[in-house]
């Protein structure tokens, strides 16, 4: 079940702020814990700032050996969503813009809820490491394959090349 905050909550809440602590399993994502956080919404006029800690353990595959491994996640979330379409019928529901080097907002094209779910898969997903590797000493060889010695008969011809 997605955790959905209301944009109406947002703007009655004291200082036009919420907060709230998030615990989900997420699908998609081979988690060992629940990814939690700690999320602040704040209203800002035209836009809904979202900042926060995101927590949890994923068992990742080691990009070099293949084997699995567990990565800690732990960062930030600092994301805008406008409440009103910034350029009118140009952009698709759902759909990032950029409105000054390096911030992107999310346009929630009239709807009146950001769904938590949704936020925090991507926000994983964007975490994760570009070169996912087991630790510093993986050399990219895994165990079975030492110990098998894996031939292919069609390969032999290259074992006389010589080049000069």
């Amino acid at each position: 079940m997605h955790k959905i905050i209301s944009v109406e909550d947002i703007e009655n809440s004291k200082n036009k702020t919420l907060s709230c602590k998030v615990e989900e399993k997420i699908d998609g994502i081979n988690a060992l814990t629940p990814i939690s956080a700690d999320l602040t919404f704040k209203s800002l006029g035209d836009f809904i700032e979202v900042s926060g800690n995101v927590k949890g353990i994923v068992k990742l595959e080691c990009d070099l050996c293949l084997k699995e491994f567990e990565h800690n996640l732990d960062f930030s979330i600092d994301e805008l969503y406008a409440k009103q379409a910034l350029i009118e019928d140009s952009i698709e529901p759902g759909q990032e813009i950029e409105i000054k080097d390096g911030q992107f907002v999310t346009d929630l094209n009239g709807s009146d809820e950001i769904d938590i779910y949704d936020l925090l898969y991507q926000s994983v997903i964007l975490n994760l490491p570009n070169k996912k590797v087991c630790g510093i000493n993986c050399n990219g060889e895994d165990k079975f394959l030492k110990e098998e010695k894996i031939s292919d008969p069609r390969m032999d011809v290259f074992k006389n090349i010589k080049i000069k």
